[in-house]
Protein backbone atom coordinates (compact mmCIF):
# COMPACT_ATOMS: atom_id res chain seq x y z
CA UNK A 1 0.00 0.00 0.00
CA UNK A 2 1.35 3.41 -0.71
CA UNK A 3 1.58 6.00 1.50
CA UNK A 4 0.88 9.54 0.17
CA UNK A 5 3.86 11.36 2.58
CA UNK A 6 1.82 14.07 3.72
CA UNK A 7 -1.46 15.54 2.92
CA UNK A 8 -4.46 17.49 4.83
CA UNK A 9 -7.64 16.25 4.75
CA UNK A 10 -10.92 19.14 6.09
CA UNK A 11 -13.52 17.64 7.17
CA UNK A 12 -16.82 19.59 7.05
CA UNK A 13 -17.81 17.14 10.37
CA UNK A 14 -16.35 14.20 12.14
CA UNK A 15 -17.05 11.42 14.53
CA UNK A 16 -14.76 12.30 17.19
CA UNK A 17 -15.85 8.90 19.04
CA UNK A 18 -18.04 10.85 21.68
CA UNK A 19 -19.63 13.87 19.08
CA UNK A 20 -19.83 14.99 15.74
CA UNK A 21 -17.28 17.96 15.27
CA UNK A 22 -17.71 20.49 13.05
CA UNK A 23 -14.84 21.77 10.51
CA UNK A 24 -11.45 19.50 11.59
CA UNK A 25 -8.47 19.67 9.54
CA UNK A 26 -6.83 15.92 10.02
CA UNK A 27 -2.89 15.87 9.03
CA UNK A 28 -1.61 12.67 7.51
CA UNK A 29 2.36 11.46 7.20
CA UNK A 30 3.29 8.31 5.82
CA UNK A 31 -0.18 6.73 6.38
CA UNK A 32 -1.24 7.98 9.81
CA UNK A 33 -3.00 10.91 11.14
CA UNK A 34 0.27 13.15 12.51
CA UNK A 35 -2.62 16.03 14.12
CA UNK A 36 -6.10 16.85 14.46
CA UNK A 37 -7.68 20.38 14.62
CA UNK A 38 -10.71 21.14 15.38
CA UNK A 39 -12.29 24.68 15.50
CA UNK A 40 -11.45 24.79 11.55
CA UNK A 41 -14.41 26.35 9.97
CA UNK A 42 -13.04 26.66 6.60
CA UNK A 43 -10.64 24.57 4.63
CA UNK A 44 -6.77 25.16 4.91
CA UNK A 45 -5.15 25.77 1.37
CA UNK A 46 -4.27 22.97 -0.45
CA UNK A 47 -6.58 20.54 1.93
CA UNK A 48 -8.96 17.90 0.35
CA UNK A 49 -12.09 18.36 0.64
CA UNK A 50 -14.60 15.67 2.67
CA UNK A 51 -17.76 17.18 2.65
CA UNK A 52 -20.19 15.52 5.08
CA UNK A 53 -20.22 13.37 8.03
CA UNK A 54 -16.58 11.39 8.19
CA UNK A 55 -16.22 8.51 10.62
CA UNK A 56 -13.38 6.09 11.43
CA UNK A 57 -12.98 3.74 8.56
CA UNK A 58 -15.21 0.42 8.73
CA UNK A 59 -14.47 -2.84 9.40
CA UNK A 60 -15.90 -5.96 8.10
CA UNK A 61 -14.64 -8.40 10.07
CA UNK A 62 -16.00 -11.81 8.82
CA UNK A 63 -16.43 -12.21 4.94
CA UNK A 64 -16.15 -15.08 2.39
CA UNK A 65 -15.53 -13.19 -0.50
CA UNK A 66 -16.67 -15.72 -2.98
CA UNK A 67 -19.76 -15.95 -1.41
CA UNK A 68 -20.72 -12.92 -2.96
CA UNK A 69 -21.29 -14.92 -6.36
CA UNK A 70 -24.36 -16.35 -5.07
CA UNK A 71 -25.81 -13.41 -4.42
CA UNK A 72 -29.34 -13.19 -6.03
CA UNK A 73 -29.15 -17.12 -6.61
CA UNK A 74 -29.21 -18.58 -3.38
CA UNK A 75 -32.71 -15.92 -2.45
CA UNK A 76 -34.51 -18.72 -5.10
CA UNK A 77 -37.24 -20.78 -2.92
CA UNK A 78 -36.77 -21.67 0.16
CA UNK A 79 -34.73 -23.99 2.32
CA UNK A 80 -32.32 -24.36 5.15
CA UNK A 81 -28.60 -23.39 6.38
CA UNK A 82 -27.86 -26.62 4.87
CA UNK A 83 -29.28 -26.60 0.90
CA UNK A 84 -28.00 -22.90 1.06
CA UNK A 85 -24.53 -24.75 1.78
CA UNK A 86 -24.99 -27.11 -1.53
CA UNK A 87 -25.47 -24.26 -3.14
CA UNK A 88 -22.14 -22.67 -2.02
CA UNK A 89 -19.92 -26.18 -2.55
CA UNK A 90 -21.27 -25.70 -6.00
CA UNK A 91 -19.82 -22.40 -6.39
CA UNK A 92 -16.35 -23.41 -4.48
CA UNK A 93 -15.22 -25.89 -6.45
CA UNK A 94 -15.39 -23.71 -9.57
CA UNK A 95 -12.59 -21.38 -8.11
CA UNK A 96 -8.70 -21.03 -9.04
CA UNK A 97 -5.97 -18.62 -7.87
CA UNK A 98 -6.67 -16.37 -11.15
CA UNK A 99 -10.93 -16.33 -11.11
CA UNK A 100 -10.77 -16.40 -6.73
CA UNK A 101 -8.49 -13.06 -7.50
CA UNK A 102 -10.75 -11.38 -10.01
CA UNK A 103 -13.71 -11.95 -7.99
CA UNK A 104 -11.79 -10.75 -4.76
CA UNK A 105 -10.55 -7.84 -6.30
CA UNK A 106 -14.09 -6.41 -7.90
CA UNK A 107 -15.07 -7.42 -3.75
CA UNK A 108 -12.75 -5.36 -1.97
CA UNK A 109 -13.70 -2.71 -4.54
CA UNK A 110 -17.00 -3.07 -3.35
CA UNK A 111 -16.38 -3.16 0.11
CA UNK A 112 -14.64 0.19 -0.37
CA UNK A 113 -17.15 1.52 -1.92
CA UNK A 114 -19.73 0.89 1.13
CA UNK A 115 -16.89 2.68 3.32
CA UNK A 116 -15.00 -0.61 4.59
CA UNK A 117 -11.10 0.10 5.03
CA UNK A 118 -10.43 -3.40 6.54
CA UNK A 119 -11.45 -6.87 5.50
CA UNK A 120 -10.85 -10.08 7.73
CA UNK A 121 -11.42 -12.87 4.92
CA UNK A 122 -12.76 -16.11 6.89
CA UNK A 123 -10.11 -18.42 4.27
CA UNK A 124 -10.63 -21.92 3.66
CA UNK A 125 -10.31 -22.69 -0.49
CA UNK A 126 -6.57 -24.22 -0.10
CA UNK A 127 -6.25 -26.37 -2.90
CA UNK A 128 -7.10 -27.68 -5.82
CA UNK A 129 -10.65 -29.63 -6.07
CA UNK A 130 -9.12 -32.91 -5.45
CA UNK A 131 -7.33 -31.54 -2.45
CA UNK A 132 -4.04 -31.59 -4.20
CA UNK A 133 -1.66 -28.11 -2.99
CA UNK A 134 -1.06 -25.97 -6.09
CA UNK A 135 2.70 -25.53 -6.91
CA UNK A 136 2.75 -22.33 -4.35
CA UNK A 137 0.14 -24.39 -1.48
CA UNK A 138 -0.90 -20.62 -0.74
CA UNK A 139 -1.78 -19.72 -4.16
CA UNK A 140 -5.23 -19.03 -3.16
CA UNK A 141 -4.31 -16.96 0.23
CA UNK A 142 -1.71 -15.35 -1.79
CA UNK A 143 -4.25 -14.03 -4.66
CA UNK A 144 -6.88 -12.49 -2.00
CA UNK A 145 -3.82 -10.76 -0.31
CA UNK A 146 -3.61 -9.12 -4.14
CA UNK A 147 -7.11 -8.73 -4.51
CA UNK A 148 -7.42 -6.33 -1.43
CA UNK A 149 -4.28 -4.46 -2.18
CA UNK A 150 -5.34 -3.55 -5.76
CA UNK A 151 -8.81 -2.86 -4.13
CA UNK A 152 -6.85 -0.09 -1.96
CA UNK A 153 -8.13 -1.56 1.46
CA UNK A 154 -6.21 -3.43 4.38
CA UNK A 155 -6.98 -7.57 4.82
CA UNK A 156 -6.34 -10.06 7.84
CA UNK A 157 -6.13 -13.24 5.57
CA UNK A 158 -7.61 -15.61 9.03
CA UNK A 159 -6.22 -18.70 7.29
CA UNK A 160 -8.56 -21.38 8.04
CA UNK A 161 -8.22 -24.76 9.65
CA UNK A 162 -11.19 -26.98 8.11
CA UNK A 163 -10.10 -30.73 8.42
CA UNK A 164 -13.33 -32.62 8.34
CA UNK A 165 -17.03 -33.12 7.45
CA UNK A 166 -18.13 -33.40 10.75
CA UNK A 167 -17.35 -34.95 14.08
CA UNK A 168 -15.42 -37.90 13.02
CA UNK A 169 -16.32 -37.89 9.61
CA UNK A 170 -13.55 -37.21 6.82
CA UNK A 171 -13.76 -34.50 4.17
CA UNK A 172 -16.93 -35.05 1.92
CA UNK A 173 -15.35 -34.77 -1.98
CA UNK A 174 -16.45 -30.90 -2.02
CA UNK A 175 -14.29 -30.39 1.25
CA UNK A 176 -11.36 -32.02 0.11
CA UNK A 177 -9.73 -28.60 -1.37
CA UNK A 178 -10.55 -27.20 1.96
CA UNK A 179 -8.12 -29.48 4.19
CA UNK A 180 -4.59 -29.75 4.62
CA UNK A 181 -4.86 -33.19 6.44
CA UNK A 182 -3.69 -32.54 9.73
CA UNK A 183 -3.58 -28.73 12.14
CA UNK A 184 -0.10 -29.51 11.77
CA UNK A 185 0.64 -29.82 8.10
CA UNK A 186 -2.05 -26.47 8.37
CA UNK A 187 0.03 -24.43 10.42
CA UNK A 188 3.34 -25.50 8.04
CA UNK A 189 1.71 -24.08 5.73
CA UNK A 190 0.17 -20.88 7.06
CA UNK A 191 3.54 -20.18 8.32
CA UNK A 192 5.07 -19.39 5.23
CA UNK A 193 2.70 -16.30 4.44
CA UNK A 194 3.56 -13.07 6.05
CA UNK A 195 2.33 -9.78 6.79
CA UNK A 196 2.68 -6.75 4.18
CA UNK A 197 1.74 -2.85 4.53
CA UNK A 198 -1.76 -3.90 4.39
CA UNK A 199 -2.27 -6.94 5.26
CA UNK A 200 -1.73 -9.13 8.47
CA UNK A 201 -2.03 -13.48 8.52
CA UNK A 202 -4.13 -14.67 11.13
CA UNK A 203 -5.89 -18.16 12.30
CA UNK A 204 -9.37 -19.94 11.94
CA UNK A 205 -11.11 -22.72 13.25
CA UNK A 206 -13.90 -23.02 10.77
CA UNK A 207 -15.81 -24.77 13.56
CA UNK A 208 -15.70 -27.40 16.23
CA UNK A 209 -17.14 -30.11 13.69
CA UNK A 210 -14.80 -29.29 11.16
CA UNK A 211 -11.60 -29.21 13.02
CA UNK A 212 -10.81 -32.59 15.71
CA UNK A 213 -11.04 -31.83 19.31
CA UNK A 214 -7.29 -33.00 19.39
CA UNK A 215 -6.44 -30.70 17.08
CA UNK A 216 -8.11 -27.51 18.36
CA UNK A 217 -5.00 -27.31 20.25
CA UNK A 218 -2.15 -26.79 17.61
CA UNK A 219 -4.35 -23.83 15.75
CA UNK A 220 -4.81 -22.28 19.13
CA UNK A 221 -0.98 -22.08 20.00
CA UNK A 222 0.01 -21.45 16.34
CA UNK A 223 -2.08 -17.97 16.52
CA UNK A 224 -0.88 -17.42 20.39
CA UNK A 225 2.65 -17.52 19.31
CA UNK A 226 2.12 -15.00 16.38
CA UNK A 227 -0.31 -13.28 18.91
CA UNK A 228 -2.39 -12.79 15.85
CA UNK A 229 -6.10 -12.77 15.63
CA UNK A 230 -7.59 -16.08 15.76
CA UNK A 231 -11.70 -16.48 14.38
CA UNK A 232 -14.03 -19.28 15.05
CA UNK A 233 -17.51 -19.95 13.54
CA UNK A 234 -19.23 -20.77 17.27
CA UNK A 235 -23.30 -22.28 17.47
CA UNK A 236 -24.33 -20.78 13.95
CA UNK A 237 -26.67 -23.98 14.00
CA UNK A 238 -28.44 -25.61 16.70
CA UNK A 239 -27.33 -29.02 14.88
CA UNK A 240 -23.80 -28.31 15.62
CA UNK A 241 -24.43 -28.06 19.36
CA UNK A 242 -26.34 -31.18 19.30
CA UNK A 243 -24.28 -33.35 17.50
CA UNK A 244 -20.96 -31.29 20.53
CA UNK A 245 -23.71 -32.50 23.38
CA UNK A 246 -23.97 -36.08 21.69
CA UNK A 247 -20.46 -36.90 21.08
CA UNK A 248 -18.66 -34.82 23.73
CA UNK A 249 -21.05 -34.33 26.23
CA UNK A 250 -20.84 -30.47 25.92
CA UNK A 251 -21.47 -27.42 24.04
CA UNK A 252 -19.29 -25.93 21.69
CA UNK A 253 -18.12 -23.34 23.72
CA UNK A 254 -17.16 -25.56 26.27
CA UNK A 255 -14.87 -27.31 24.11
CA UNK A 256 -12.98 -24.34 22.91
CA UNK A 257 -12.37 -23.35 26.31
CA UNK A 258 -11.44 -26.91 27.60
CA UNK A 259 -8.68 -26.67 24.56
CA UNK A 260 -7.62 -23.21 25.07
CA UNK A 261 -9.08 -21.40 22.30
CA UNK A 262 -11.04 -19.19 24.11
CA UNK A 263 -9.12 -15.51 25.05
CA UNK A 264 -8.86 -12.07 24.09
CA UNK A 265 -7.52 -12.44 20.56
CA UNK A 266 -9.91 -14.88 19.66
CA UNK A 267 -13.23 -14.09 18.27
CA UNK A 268 -16.54 -16.42 17.53
CA UNK A 269 -18.27 -15.22 14.63
CA UNK A 270 -22.34 -15.63 15.00
CA UNK A 271 -22.47 -16.65 18.61
CA UNK A 272 -26.05 -17.39 18.10
CA UNK A 273 -27.47 -20.55 19.90
CA UNK A 274 -25.87 -20.36 23.13
CA UNK A 275 -26.38 -21.18 26.81
CA UNK A 276 -26.19 -19.00 29.47
CA UNK A 277 -22.94 -20.88 30.86
CA UNK A 278 -21.56 -20.44 27.23
CA UNK A 279 -22.18 -16.52 27.77
CA UNK A 280 -20.56 -16.40 30.89
CA UNK A 281 -17.20 -18.25 29.46
CA UNK A 282 -16.81 -16.03 26.30
CA UNK A 283 -17.15 -13.03 28.25
CA UNK A 284 -15.06 -13.49 31.43
CA UNK A 285 -12.40 -15.05 28.67
CA UNK A 286 -12.66 -11.40 26.94
CA UNK A 287 -13.52 -13.79 23.99
CA UNK A 288 -15.10 -11.23 21.45
CA UNK A 289 -18.26 -12.05 19.11
CA UNK A 290 -18.82 -10.98 15.35
CA UNK A 291 -22.45 -10.49 14.64
CA UNK A 292 -23.18 -10.87 10.59
CA UNK A 293 -26.95 -9.70 11.12
CA UNK A 294 -27.79 -9.90 7.42
CA UNK A 295 -26.24 -13.10 6.66
CA UNK A 296 -28.03 -14.82 10.16
CA UNK A 297 -31.34 -13.48 8.64
CA UNK A 298 -31.10 -14.13 4.84
CA UNK A 299 -30.08 -17.88 6.26
CA UNK A 300 -32.99 -18.43 8.80
CA UNK A 301 -30.23 -18.97 11.31
CA UNK A 302 -31.70 -16.76 14.16
CA UNK A 303 -30.40 -13.87 16.06
CA UNK A 304 -27.77 -14.30 18.96
CA UNK A 305 -27.36 -13.07 22.79
CA UNK A 306 -25.60 -9.80 21.35
CA UNK A 307 -26.68 -7.68 24.41
CA UNK A 308 -26.08 -10.48 26.72
CA UNK A 309 -22.75 -11.40 25.39
CA UNK A 310 -21.63 -7.69 25.79
CA UNK A 311 -22.73 -7.12 29.38
CA UNK A 312 -20.51 -10.74 29.71
CA UNK A 313 -17.74 -8.67 28.45
CA UNK A 314 -17.30 -9.68 25.00
CA UNK A 315 -16.46 -6.76 22.41
CA UNK A 316 -18.46 -6.69 19.53
CA UNK A 317 -17.70 -6.88 15.85
CA UNK A 318 -19.79 -6.84 12.89
CA UNK A 319 -19.10 -8.72 9.59
CA UNK A 320 -21.24 -9.51 5.85
CA UNK A 321 -20.03 -12.96 5.65
CA UNK A 322 -22.28 -14.02 2.55
CA UNK A 323 -22.31 -10.48 1.11
CA UNK A 324 -26.38 -11.03 0.80
CA UNK A 325 -25.45 -7.10 1.22
CA UNK A 326 -22.30 -5.33 1.57
CA UNK A 327 -23.35 -2.69 4.16
CA UNK A 328 -21.57 -2.37 7.52
CA UNK A 329 -24.38 0.49 8.60
CA UNK A 330 -27.18 -1.91 8.11
CA UNK A 331 -25.12 -4.34 9.94
CA UNK A 332 -24.65 -1.89 13.21
CA UNK A 333 -28.89 -1.26 12.11
CA UNK A 334 -29.74 -4.80 11.76
CA UNK A 335 -28.01 -5.82 15.14
CA UNK A 336 -30.32 -3.07 17.41
CA UNK A 337 -33.72 -3.48 15.27
CA UNK A 338 -32.95 -7.33 15.35
CA UNK A 339 -32.85 -7.32 19.28
CA UNK A 340 -35.71 -5.14 19.57
CA UNK A 341 -37.82 -7.72 17.49
CA UNK A 342 -36.51 -10.15 19.81
CA UNK A 343 -37.31 -8.46 23.03
CA UNK A 344 -40.29 -5.46 21.75
CA UNK A 345 -38.02 -3.40 23.10
CA UNK A 346 -36.15 -0.57 21.84
CA UNK A 347 -32.44 1.47 22.24
CA UNK A 348 -30.14 -1.60 23.42
CA UNK A 349 -27.40 0.39 22.04
CA UNK A 350 -26.52 4.20 21.36
CA UNK A 351 -25.41 4.72 17.64
CA UNK A 352 -22.14 5.50 19.08
CA UNK A 353 -21.23 2.13 20.26
CA UNK A 354 -23.09 0.93 16.79
CA UNK A 355 -20.32 2.51 15.36
CA UNK A 356 -17.48 1.45 17.86
CA UNK A 357 -18.54 -1.82 16.60
CA UNK A 358 -18.39 -1.09 13.09
CA UNK A 359 -14.84 0.69 13.46
CA UNK A 360 -12.74 0.41 16.16
CA UNK A 361 -13.78 -3.06 17.84
CA UNK A 362 -13.64 -4.60 14.35
CA UNK A 363 -10.22 -3.55 13.61
CA UNK A 364 -8.93 -4.82 16.70
CA UNK A 365 -10.82 -7.92 16.21
CA UNK A 366 -8.62 -8.07 13.19
CA UNK A 367 -5.32 -7.44 14.77
CA UNK A 368 -5.40 -3.50 13.78
CA UNK A 369 -6.01 -1.96 16.82
CA UNK A 370 -4.14 1.13 15.29
CA UNK A 371 -7.03 1.66 13.54
CA UNK A 372 -10.60 2.83 13.91
CA UNK A 373 -10.11 6.11 15.25
CA UNK A 374 -9.37 9.42 14.34
CA UNK A 375 -7.06 11.10 16.49
CA UNK A 376 -3.21 11.39 16.22
CA UNK A 377 -1.32 8.42 15.45
CA UNK A 378 -4.08 5.97 14.07
CA UNK A 379 -4.20 4.88 11.02
CA UNK A 380 -5.29 7.57 8.44
CA UNK A 381 -8.35 5.51 7.73
CA UNK A 382 -11.37 7.42 7.21
CA UNK A 383 -15.08 6.86 5.26
CA UNK A 384 -17.47 10.09 4.52
CA UNK A 385 -21.21 9.44 4.79
CA UNK A 386 -22.94 11.89 2.56
CA UNK A 387 -25.97 14.23 4.59
CA UNK A 388 -27.86 15.42 2.27
CA UNK A 389 -28.85 12.13 0.01
CA UNK A 390 -32.73 11.67 0.20
CA UNK A 391 -31.97 9.17 3.11
CA UNK A 392 -29.24 11.73 5.40
CA UNK A 393 -31.13 14.74 4.40
CA UNK A 394 -32.90 16.70 7.43
CA UNK A 395 -31.54 16.07 10.55
CA UNK A 396 -28.92 18.57 12.59
CA UNK A 397 -25.57 17.67 11.65
CA UNK A 398 -24.39 16.96 15.43
CA UNK A 399 -27.14 14.38 15.00
CA UNK A 400 -24.09 12.72 12.99
CA UNK A 401 -23.94 9.28 14.80
CA UNK A 402 -27.84 8.50 15.14
CA UNK A 403 -28.11 9.82 10.96
CA UNK A 404 -25.13 7.33 10.06
CA UNK A 405 -27.07 4.36 11.76
CA UNK A 406 -30.43 5.00 11.31
CA UNK A 407 -30.83 6.28 7.90
CA UNK A 408 -27.82 6.31 5.97
CA UNK A 409 -26.57 2.76 4.00
CA UNK A 410 -23.32 1.89 1.56
CA UNK A 411 -24.89 4.19 -1.60
CA UNK A 412 -24.30 7.38 0.96
CA UNK A 413 -20.58 6.75 0.89
CA UNK A 414 -19.21 9.75 -0.83
CA UNK A 415 -15.15 9.01 0.07
CA UNK A 416 -12.98 6.12 1.68
CA UNK A 417 -9.29 7.19 2.50
CA UNK A 418 -7.00 4.29 3.47
CA UNK A 419 -3.65 5.06 4.98
CA UNK A 420 -3.94 8.77 3.52
CA UNK A 421 -4.94 7.26 0.21
CA UNK A 422 -8.50 8.68 -1.49
CA UNK A 423 -9.60 4.99 -2.80
CA UNK A 424 -13.03 6.58 -3.08
CA UNK A 425 -13.39 9.99 -4.36
CA UNK A 426 -17.14 11.19 -4.55
CA UNK A 427 -18.45 7.66 -5.01
CA UNK A 428 -15.96 6.24 -7.48
CA UNK A 429 -13.41 3.80 -7.04
CA UNK A 430 -10.43 5.24 -7.96
CA UNK A 431 -8.46 1.92 -8.31
CA UNK A 432 -10.79 0.00 -9.76
CA UNK A 433 -12.35 1.58 -12.71
CA UNK A 434 -15.88 -0.15 -13.56
CA UNK A 435 -16.56 -1.97 -10.20
CA UNK A 436 -20.19 -3.44 -11.09
CA UNK A 437 -18.42 -4.36 -14.61
CA UNK A 438 -15.88 -6.42 -12.70
CA UNK A 439 -18.39 -7.86 -10.27
CA UNK A 440 -20.00 -9.26 -13.24
CA UNK A 441 -17.31 -10.44 -15.08
CA UNK A 442 -16.02 -12.20 -11.73
CA UNK A 443 -19.73 -13.66 -11.22
CA UNK A 444 -20.49 -14.96 -14.97
CA UNK A 445 -16.67 -16.32 -14.95
CA UNK A 446 -17.75 -18.94 -12.33
CA UNK A 447 -21.24 -19.60 -13.57
CA UNK A 448 -19.54 -20.74 -16.94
Amino acid sequence: MTHPRTRTYWLEHAWLDTHVEPGVAVEVANGRITAVRTDTPTPPPGAEVLRGLTLPGLANAHSHAFHRALRGTVQVGSGTFWTWREVMYSFADRLTPETYHALARAVYAEMALAGITAVGEFHYVHHTLDGTPYADPNAMGEALLQAAAEAGIRITLLDTAYLSAGFGQPPSAHQRRFSDGTADAWAERCSVLKDQDHARIGAAIHSVRAVPANQLATVARWAEERRAPLHVHLSEQTAENDACREVHGCTPTQLLADHGVLGRRTTGVHNTHLTDEDIALIGRSGTGTCMCPTTERDLADGIGPAVALQRQGSPLSLGSDSHAVIDLLEEARAMELNERLRTRTRGHWAAAALLRAASADGHAALGWEEAGSIEQGALADLTTIALDSVRTAGPLPGLGAETAVFAATAADVRHTVVGGRHVVRDGAHTLVPDVPQALARAVEALRA
